[in-house]
């Protein structure tokens, strides 16, 4: 591919993933529609299937396209520095396409009546999603999302990788965008099955990704790496 084609799929994948990102979070406050698909079923049980199936091929997207042995497969089709913007795209895609096509389900789990509760619920609402994209510039959002990698090829500069940090909330917490993510996706006044199944699916989705994340860590960062997940919290300071 030519560099200037590298960068350009580099933009082009950074605007669809967090385009993907952006619906995602305003999905999850109820501020962007979800489920708008024509292909709706009326048979729960088949919804809550098709539910499962959209969060597990996010899962796995996620989860599969971040292995050291998935980009050693992938780059030997593309450059190197496209491999980062070719996960975002995919990101942004799958993201869409899972908020597309969810089946809504019926009901609601809680409904907060107080307002200074809801006020309360939708600060930490607002917090969580805030606290995630901070701690995207605290590491290096433009390498995080491919952009640095695809610049650095383009002006035909090598590509030094990012030393560890354990800077600002990376003190009390290793892995703070999950932590938003997961304040993000609770913190609501009013949550409906439809919500609650997603929420506790992204969860149990943040678990297993976190494990998978913590070994390759261990294997990029040795003895660092070891010492600090003994130090400092998986998400929650004190607790976990």
């Amino acid at each position: 591919m030519k560099r200037s084609a590298v960068l350009l799929y580099g933009i082009l994948s950074y605007n669809i993933g967090v385009a993907g990102l952006a619906w995602l979070i305003l999905a999850m406050g109820g501020l962007a529609p979800v489920g708008i698909s024509s292909l709706q079923t009326s048979s729960i049980a088949s919804a809550l299937l098709v539910n499962l199936g959209l969060i597990g091929l996010f899962g796995v997207q996620h989860s599969v396209m971040a292995r050291s042995g998935f980009k050693k497969w992938l780059t030997s089709f593309i450059p190197e520095a496209a491999e980062r913007a070719t996960y975002m795209l995919m990101s942004g895609i799958v993201t869409m396409l899972a908020i597309y096509f969810w089946q809504p389900l019926p009901g609601t789990v809680w409904s907060v009546e107080n307002p200074v509760a809801q006020v309360a619920l939708w600060t930490a609402y607002a917090f969580g999603w805030g606290y995630l994209f901070i701690a995207t510039f605290v590491t290096n959002h433009f390498e995080l999302m491919g952009l640095r990698q695809v610049y650095l090829y383009f002006t035909q500069r090598a590509y030094t990788s990012l030393p560890f940090t354990r800077k600002l909330m990376y003190r009390y917490s290793r892995h703070p965008m999950m932590l938003g993510f997961l304040i993000g996706m609770w913190a609501l006044p009013v949550m409906s099955v439809s919500h609650f199944m997603m929420s506790s699916l992204f969860t149990l989705y943040i678990i297993v990704g976190v494990y998978l994340e913590e070994k390759d860590l261990v294997a990029r960062f040795g003895e660092t790496y070891r010492n600090y997940k003994k130090e400092i919290a998986t998400l929650i300071p004190k607790l976990y």
